[in-house]
């Protein structure tokens, strides 16, 4: 099997990634198997962060390596929180509560409440890979101002999906991987590397 190192110490993206892949001969280890630290992120757009994440994380180990940035873009936001979504509520620490109560705070009195998931995949054969396959997934839905559902995390309680009545918290697991930014994206991927990397 050949060796892919995942730019996340994510064990949920790990697994999942990894279940994917090893029909195409990769053994997913994450980038902390190998001490790799996490990359900076300075960019402001999902596809320079995760070449960026995949790029440092191939340096770092000398193998093939894929990377994932993601958020919730608001077009009544300017496409906020975008990049930032994983701490648009603040650094110290990270926290999906304070996350979730700025963006029902700067939504206030605004009509438009639609919102779209973005997840980016980079998978980079080596450091210096000049076409490294680069798949993207949306997911359309809006914002509602009470939570609803267990499931999920991030924004989900808040993402109502058109025509489920149902938040991303409140779907079933392969239910969401199927409707979802991230399952578009893999799925993408997947296809990329049945055609031949």
């Amino acid at each position: 099997m050949k060796k892919l190192v995942l730019a996340s110490g994510n064990p949920g993206k790990l697994r999942e990634f990894g279940q994917l892949l090893a029909p195409f001969d990769f053994e997913v280890l994450p980038q902390s198997a190998f001490n790799v630290p996490e990359a900076d992120e300075p960019h402001i757009t999902f596809v320079e962060n995760a070449i960026a994440k995949a790029r440092h994380a191939a340096l770092l180990t000398g193998l093939p390596a894929l990377a994932d940035d993601s958020g919730l873009c608001v077009p009544a936001l300017g496409g906020a929180p975008g990049v930032f979504s994983a701490r648009y509520g603040g650094d110290d620490p990270k926290s999906d509560e304070r996350n979730n109560q700025k963006l029902l705070a700067e939504l206030a009195g605004k009509s438009d409440r639609r919102a779209h998931y973005v997840a980016v995949l980079v998978l980079m054969r080596h450091a210096d890979d000049p076409q490294p396959i680069v798949t993207e997934g949306e997911w359309h839905g809006e914002i509602i101002d009470t939570p609803r559902g267990a499931g999920g995390f991030g924004y989900d309680p808040y993402f109502l999906v058109p025509g489920t009545g149902k938040t991303a918290a409140e779907l079933p697991h392969e239910e969401k991987n199927r409707f979802s930014h991230r399952g578009k994206a893999l799925a993408q991927l997947i296809e990329r590397l049945r055609a031949g990397m």
